[in-house]
């Protein structure tokens, strides 16, 4: 048969960085072939290249067994291709709808509404097509991409970490979905650092090490842990979790409210408490009013004063830099515009959050440039100098680097919402470990991820959120994930109420 996408001998440079080494690739009609690499492996720039994001120094690109001469996404588009990108490329102010209509050949936006909500349910990828994007959450936007990527029936489907914020009953009814299309002839590549994920749907798994394919395997065959030995190379790191003694409660939630607005789901009276010394977990489907939350306790949205208390002292009302100040610090989901500010260098980035920085920017340039080697360092950021813009990083890269940025100042009260997305498992691992370090150093940390096996793997206790509301929370050993997925759908006991979510912790 002959190869759907054909790569010979790319090579791709980034000044000095060499990000694919003369790399070969076949992807056969109805196959589904995983990429699987550390952070910075060359895998999103090889895709990149293939679908014309990107133009290689070298290679060629083949496609059912025509060379193209210039690849280009609108080229790439007109041959059957299709690209779901790790980064966003979304339309803030623009609808669903809208921004499905902009990435897909003219047809009445009425047909299309149409075609959207008849395919969304089939993939469980539910979406509200008349939904403003600026008030979607992460997860949201990741079904816009690949409802956009499957609404164009591609020959050739590429996915870039396409999962990593999906819920699990997402992620099985979207793989059933990829299944199928690849019986129906549809090549898929799928770029993802989820070992089991790449198990359970590829039929062939090519692995790359600093911009160079090193190994192809069965998937199937074997184990992850030999899989995560093919990728970095070496055995991955152990997860060092253990019980903690828990301090007393610093961060206590009593009834806060948030009405719709035009960037946040609303809140109903979510009331719990976080101890030093013990890591909550929120889990729940994206878009239930997790990011509202966040943004409350950080202070990006203020609130009735009392419904949010920082060591005993009301802090509704207070800013981010007021919250800082008293040491909270915060990780968002959104890496770029949010955790960090694209055009910036990785130093400019580390005065961001940096209270003492702030007070003389333009005077603390070697502080800056000391605390950006230190969290390159100690979180093994790829990246060529603390010069480097934050937008050329891979994401897991920029990932890593937001996270360090914010653990290194040692925070008395930590908030990460998807800590490890788009994040290679060392990697995700080592991150892991340092929030589990910073707990039994004593620090409150709150965290928000799509991930339950990463929720039950950090946290002590577990809270769920459905339609702005929170479940009482339990123990992290007392509630499996068969309920913990009823309770997602806002099925917990009758018995509870938010009257006994209010109960401090034990």
């Amino acid at each position: 048969m002959t190869p759907r996408l054909s790569l010979r001998n790319i090579t791709k440079r980034y000044g000095p960085v060499v990000a694919n080494d003369h790399v070969s690739l076949d992807v056969m009609p109805g196959e589904i072939v995983a990429l699987l690499g550390e952070n910075g492996a060359g895998k999103s720039t090889l895709m990149k290249v293939a679908y014309g994001v990107a133009q290689p120094d070298h290679g060629t690109v083949t496609i059912d067994g025509a060379p193209i001469a210039v690849v280009n996404p609108k080229r790439a588009r007109s041959l059957g291709m299709a690209m779901v990108f790790q980064q966003f490329a979304l339309f803030e102010s623009a609808t669903v709808l809208e921004n499905i209509a902009l990435g897909l050949p003219p047809e009445p936006i009425s047909a299309l509404e149409s075609r959207l909500r008849t395919l969304a349910p089939r993939y469980g990828l539910q979406i509200d097509p008349l939904q403003r994007v600026h008030d979607c959450s992460v997860g949201e936007r990741q079904r816009i991409e690949l409802l956009r990527a499957l609404l164009g029936s591609p020959r050739l489907l590429i996915l870039d970490e396409p999962t990593s914020v999906l819920t699990p009953q997402a992620v099985d009814r979207l793989f059933d979905a990829l299944r199928q299309l690849a019986g129906d002839g549809v090549s898929i590549v799928f770029i993802s650092h989820k070992l089991h994920e790449i198990r359970k749907l590829a039929t062939r798994c090519v692995v790359m090490r600093a911009g160079a394919v090193v190994a192809e395997v069965d998937p199937r065959v074997g184990s992850e842990s030999a899989l995560a030995r093919l990728m970095l190379g070496t055995d991955p790191p152990i997860l060092a979790n253990h019980d903690a003694p828990r301090g007393g409660v610093v961060l206590r939630v009593r009834q806060l409210r948030v009405t719709a607005l035009e960037e946040h789901h609303p809140l109903r009276s979510v009331s719990f408490d976080v101890r030093s010394g013990e890591i909550v977990g929120i889990a729940g489907i994206s878009g239930n009013g997790q990011g509202t939350l966040m943004a409350a306790l950080a202070g990006e949205l203020v609130v009735e004063p009392e419904a949010i208390r920082l060591f005993d002292q009301p802090v509704g009302h207070l800013n981010t830099a007021m919250r800082r100040a008293l040491g909270l610090r915060y990780v968002p989901e959104q890496r770029l515009g949010h955790g960090a500010v694209a055009g910036m260098s990785l130093e400019d980035n580390a005065r961001l959050t940096d209270t003492s920085l702030q007070k003389a920017f333009l005077l603390d340039a070697t502080q800056a440039r000391d605390d950006a080697v230190r969290v390159i360092k100690q979180f093994g950021v790829q990246c060529s100098s603390t010069t480097q813009k934050a937008e050329t990083l891979s994401g897991g890269n920029l990932q890593k680097y937001i996270v360090g940025r914010e653990v290194m100042h040692a925070p008395r009260v930590l908030l990460v919402a998807q800590p490890t997305w788009g994040v290679d498992a060392g990697s995700a691992m080592s991150i892991r470990n340092e929030l589990i370090v910073l707990r039994d150093a004593g620090c409150a940390i709150v965290v928000v991820s799509e991930e339950l096996d990463e929720l039950y793997q950090l946290c002590d206790r577990l809270l769920v959120m459905a339609n702005g509301r929170v479940s009482p929370p339990r123990a992290t050993n007392e509630i499996d994930s068969a309920e913990l997925g009823r309770w997602m759908a806002g099925l917990w006991l009758a018995t509870h109420d938010d009257a006994a979510a209010m109960e401090p912790a034990a």
